[in-house]
């Protein structure tokens, strides 16, 4: 999660990248001067501390399995010294090797994520794995690396001892009010110019979200509990509740793409993007289905709400979780050694597609009661640093639109509502800049249902 205070308009071009969510900074020397820091604290320090006990097992994976040791060795020897990445302020590479990349996992784990001062912006990195590996996940050793199931395996167990970490009472000192605390002058300005967006309202946080604003840190007891407090029912009614016709939004945010007709297969790795249902299903029996479906994708921003909820009334048929990856891109996104593609400055904007079909993600079929509906899908995508996507309802349970139905933990995240072939459903929000998607508002209406011809 990363955080920009301020206006992106006066960050100059040579420092922009654009972060859908705001999961890294739009300014990267916020980023970089996060991990400057990082690293200028454990090089000072006279000795090595001991890693943790996973990150132990995790330098014990890389340095017994020959294929993943060359992964790690060749991805930070294959980050460029030109174009983009020489517009890194401290001149260089700031990670050497697999084992200084560990040293700062090291450190970084024992903080939840903060604000940084840098360059005239004041912005958070909350995904320190992904400002680590921001260059070296889009190289040929990185992207084969991010791929590999047993990788991912050793980084869903790092992720999970730092997700233990965030929800003790220590996690929660960064959500002081003092100038780089989450409820400091920057943090609540910036986490309520979210919360308001939708409906130009002047809500404070306790109108908005349920709390104690008498409390230390507004009776929030770690830092995930926070990150996944809950909203009042009054700041986001359910839109129309007994009207079966509309399909309500299911989590706070922004509209990524309205894809029509997607393939049951497609090429989900080119630069097109196109959405490969099969993929974003799990293969799972249902899947066959969705052919030709109507699909809608929405990112989560990092200041905002990470719980999810129905978007119609029906019947749980299938719930699951789907391991998947981490930290991985497409390899246009990056350079590809001696080809000398740079990194697309667009960022993780042009994986999106990409992720649906890879990434760890909590997939739910529902039956809607509107029967020209149907049976329609839910996809809670974990982007990042996620290691956790909760799952909230049993398969048979009845649930109504609005009712809570899972949520996120931990980071960046972005989810997928689809729709099969012949539902009739229009009025989708176009995507655009700073336009948020209040949860549970009205989200699409459908207008019937058209049988598919057969050909």
């Amino acid at each position: 999660m990363v955080w920009q205070h301020g206006d992106e308009h006066h960050i100059p071009d040579e420092f922009r990248r654009h972060r859908p969510g705001n999961w890294l900074p739009a300014d990267h020397r916020v980023q970089h001067e996060w991990l400057r820091k990082t690293v200028e604290h454990i090089d000072n320090k006279p000795k090595r501390e001991a890693l943790s006990p996973v990150l132990k097992e995790f330098k014990e994976f890389i340095e017994t399995n020959p294929r993943v040791y060359m992964y790690f060795t060749s991805m930070w020897d294959e980050v460029p010294h030109r174009g983009v990445y020489q517009r890194d302020p401290t001149g260089g590479r700031q990670i050497r090797n697999y084992l200084h990349m560990l040293d700062v996992l090291n450190h970084s784990f024992s903080r939840a994520p903060e604000w940084t001062d840098a360059a005239q912006s004041v912005g958070m990195v909350g995904v320190p794995l992904n400002a680590i590996f921001d260059y070296a996940m889009g190289t040929p050793s990185g992207h084969a690396a991010f791929l590999d199931p047993e990788v991912n395996r050793m980084l869903k167990k790092v992720l999970n001892a730092w997700g233990q970490y965030l929800t003790t009472p220590a996690s929660a000192e960064v959500l002081g009010d003092h100038n780089m605390g989450w409820f400091g002058k920057v943090g609540i300005k910036d986490l309520m110019e979210v919360a308001n967006l939708p409906y130009k309202t002047d809500h404070k946080f306790e109108d908005m979200y349920i709390c104690d604003p008498s409390a230390k840190y507004y009776g929030f007891k770690s830092w995930d509990d926070f990150f996944t407090r809950r909203v009042r029912d009054e700041a986001r009614p359910v839109a129309e509740p007994d009207n079966l016709a509309v399909v309500n939004n299911a989590c706070e945010s922004r509209t990524f793409d309205v894809a029509r007709n997607a393939k049951l297969r497609d090429k989900f790795w080119i630069k097109g993007q196109p959405y490969s249902v099969l993929d974003m299903l799990a293969h799972d029996p249902l899947a066959q289905q969705f052919a030709g479906a109507t699909v809608y994708q929405a990112f989560l921003s990092a200041l905002s709400y990470h719980r999810w909820h129905a978007p119609v009334s029906g019947t749980v048929k299938r719930a699951f979780v789907q391991d998947g990856t981490y930290f991985s891109e497409p390899l246009f996104e990056g350079q590809a050694g001696a080809s000398g593609h740079e990194i697309d400055v667009k960022g993780i904007a042009v994986a999106q597609g990409y992720l649906t079909a890879l990434a760890t993600r909590a997939i739910i079929f529902i039956e809607a009661d509107n029967k020209d509906i149907g049976l329609m899908a839910f996809i809670g995508v974990g982007m990042d640093e996620v290691s956790t996507c909760a799952i909230g309802v049993k398969e048979g349970q009845h649930i109504k639109k609005g009712e809570e139905i899972g949520m996120f933990h931990f980071g960046g995240s972005s989810h997928v509502l689809l729709f099969r072939e012949g539902v009739q459903i229009d009025d989708f929000p176009k995507p655009g800049p700073n336009i948020n998607v209040p949860v549970r508002s009205a989200l699409a209406r459908v207008t019937g249902y058209v049988e598919k011809q057969s050909k």
